[in-house]
């Protein structure tokens, strides 16, 4: 090695390379540095976050986690009783509004009798009695009385309530002094329908 060359090797000073300059064998997987990366979770499982296969981290989820809870099936029998009970409320409204907006009152039998069969005495009033029979609806009789003697009531009426199948109409005939004289009463039945109906007896007064 010559002078000039001992100079230069005196002046020599390392210089420092970048890392691109370098042209030797690359560093090796083991050798490699792995920068820590922050676990993402896989999946989401009710409130606790899994973190891969065989890791488990109890942790709180992010954000609030609701779970259903089942709708309980209803039992065969609670479903049997709510039908047998419409059933019957059906029933009884049908049967009410039967009752209120059914057929109207009908007229069956009509019969007139007095209560003394033997007639009234002297000076007395035969009571005349008129059995109206009816399908048992609720409506209103009209009806007149008719005597034998040429007299006669002004039309009257009788209420008859639901449930009743038969009205009863009086009749009050008052005679006075002696005699025997044969009665007639007769029943006209104006609605509903038209009916009539009659009974005789006989007034005696001897004394």
């Amino acid at each position: 090695m010559s002078d000039s060359d001992s100079d230069s090797d005196d002046d020599y000073s390392a210089t420092v390379l970048g890392s691109h300059w370098f042209s030797g064998p690359q560093p090796t997987q083991q050798q490699t540095r792995i920068q820590p990366q922050e676990a993402v979770p896989d999946r989401v499982e009710g409130s606790v976050l899994r973190f891969g296969p065989g890791v488990t981290a109890a942790l709180p989820a992010p954000f609030p986690v609701v779970v259903a809870e089942p709708v309980p099936r209803r039992r065969r029998g609670e479903w049997r009783r709510y039908a047998l009970a419409a059933v019957v409320l059906l029933a009884v409204l049908a049967y009410l509004a039967w009752q209120r907006y059914g057929p109207a009152i009908e007229v069956r039998d009509v019969t007139v009798s007095t209560v003394d069969p033997q007639g009234p005495g002297c000076d007395s009033t035969a009571d005349v009695v008129a059995v109206v029979r009816t399908n048992g609806r609720p409506g209103t009789l009209t009806y007149r009385w008719i005597r034998s003697d040429g007299t006669q009531s002004e039309q009257l009426t009788e209420r008859v309530p639901r449930g009743r199948n038969e009205a009863r109409l009086h009749l009050l005939w008052t005679f006075q002094g002696r005699g025997t004289y044969g009665a007639e009463a007769r029943l006209q039945l104006v609605s509903p329908g038209q009916r009539t109906a009659a009974t005789r007896f006989t007034y005696r007064c001897a004394g």
